[in-house]
């Protein structure tokens, strides 16, 4: 199950995600924006990063209108590895070095074919392990 959320400038990308999705017959739960009206990413980004803290959802894509305000917020949870993506490569990277379980796009900077191409490196590359363990290991602050 792989949960979404969006703020509204990404919101049309978020629909196209939902499709993509659909047509490769993976579940999804969406923890909103459900509408283009002005709001607020973090509310949303929030409540995805709680919806994979409870298990809802076994990790996330999110987007705002250019994915740095709804990755700042998920990466504000402990458990939540979100990396930025606007190319296949980083998606690939995100996934194979630090075994990112949110994949976040920048809705107002790539169209739905690039989203397409980055949605099928994040969700078909593996994590590496080995040395990049360790390394994720290190993210949480540690108190």
């Amino acid at each position: 199950m792989i949960g979404l959320a969006s703020d509204h400038a990404a919101f049309p990308l978020k629909e196209f995600v939902k499709q993509y999705l659909t047509e490769k017959g993976l579940e999804f739960k969406d923890y909103g924006t459900y509408t283009e009206d002005s709001c607020n990413y973090a509310t949303f980004g929030h409540a995805l990063a709680e919806g994979i803290e409870k298990g809802e959802v076994e990790k996330g894509i999110a987007m705002c209108g250019s994915g740095e305000g709804i990755s700042m917020t998920l990466n504000k949870h402990q458990g939540i590895r979100a990396g930025l993506c606007w190319i296949p490569e980083i998606a690939h990277l995100i996934r194979q070095h630090n075994n990112a379980n949110v994949l976040v796009m920048p809705g107002r900077f790539i169209d739905n074919d690039m989203a397409s191409k980055i949605m099928d490196e994040y969700l078909n590359t593996p994590f590496e392990g080995g040395r990049h363990q360790q390394r994720i290991d290190d993210i949480p602050v540690k108190k």
